[in-house]
């Protein structure tokens, strides 16, 4: 059976899964693959492997041709050369026919058959008249892709408000979805400055810390809500999810701190 890896196509494009042909590679290997007829580099990402709940492996969309050689990182290195040629020609281009775009980004197939131009719009463009203009200039299949903001942010690479580099842009491979309810679950602020990325949508970081939350969560009252303290009644203030702490003002200028521990199945039995 044909050994099946995910590798990462181009620069900017999502990952695929391919038949390794043979050869033995490991993570972050750099290869050239068969893909539509055209070759491409690729970067592997990991071996694809069955799951344990029995999910099947997808089928290969392609082939691996062989590891990078001294030769090809030449051709890599002309490639990206060009595809900054190609990028400043687009946006003069769309200045000419003054589309509603902006340019972001540029890269070739690695035969150079193919040159594939990102670009960011409020809506849809009709940029025909764009691709037979580039394709007059460089002779190549020319593709257009609109992409959104979070792969804007993904492509253009930055640091968020943790100081750390962009999640989107270090490791995460498929952005999931995001709602309001995340942040409500983590008790943040529901101010958009507060809870929003570098893109303008909801912070990546909230999808895989949610389910954590949404746990530790679990038997804790809401704030601003009233809780029997002591003979009276007191009002939540505060609340510290990690550490299940509920601060309550009892409404004679004390503030109470409150330690709920999680309970267990074994505890409701």
């Amino acid at each position: 059976m044909a050994r099946i890896y995910n590798i990462q196509v181009g620069e900017h494009r999502p990952s695929g899964y391919f038949d390794c042909g043979g050869f033995e590679l490991r993570r972050g290997d750099a290869v050239i693959v068969d893909l539509d007829r055209s070759s491409e580099l690729g970067h592997v990402v990991a071996e694809a492997r069955v799951l344990s709940d029995g999910a099947r492996i997808p089928p290969a969309q392609g082939k691996v041709l062989r590891k990078v050689t001294e030769g090809d990182l030449r051709q890599i290195d002309n490639n990206r050369n060009k595809a900054k040629d190609a990028l400043n020609v687009c946006i003069s281009k769309v200045n000419e026919l003054k589309l509603d775009m902006k340019m972001l980004n540029a890269e070739y197939s690695f035969d150079a058959t193919k040159a594939i131009l990102y670009f960011t719009a409020e809506g849809r463009v009709d940029f025909r008249n764009l691709v037979k203009e580039l394709a007059k200039v460089f002779r190549v299949r020319i593709e257009l892709k609109q992409i959104g903001v979070r792969d804007r942010a993904k492509m253009v690479k930055g640091y968020g408000v943790c100081g750390q580099e962009l999640c989107c842009s270090n490791f995460i491979k498929d952005f999931s979805q995001l709602s309001i309810k995340m942040a409500k679950e983590q008790a943040l602020p529901l101010n958009p400055s507060k809870i929003s990325g570098v893109c303008g949508r909801i912070k990546c970081c909230m999808a895989y810390e949610f389910n954590v939350y949404k746990e530790l969560n679990r038997g804790l009252p809401k704030m601003g809500s009233k809780i029997p303290v002591g003979e009276g009644r007191g009002r939540v203030i505060n609340l510290d999810i990690l550490k299940r702490l509920v601060y309550v003002d009892t409404g004679d200028g004390k503030v109470l701190k409150i330690n709920m521990p999680l309970d267990t199945p074994n505890d409701k039995k």
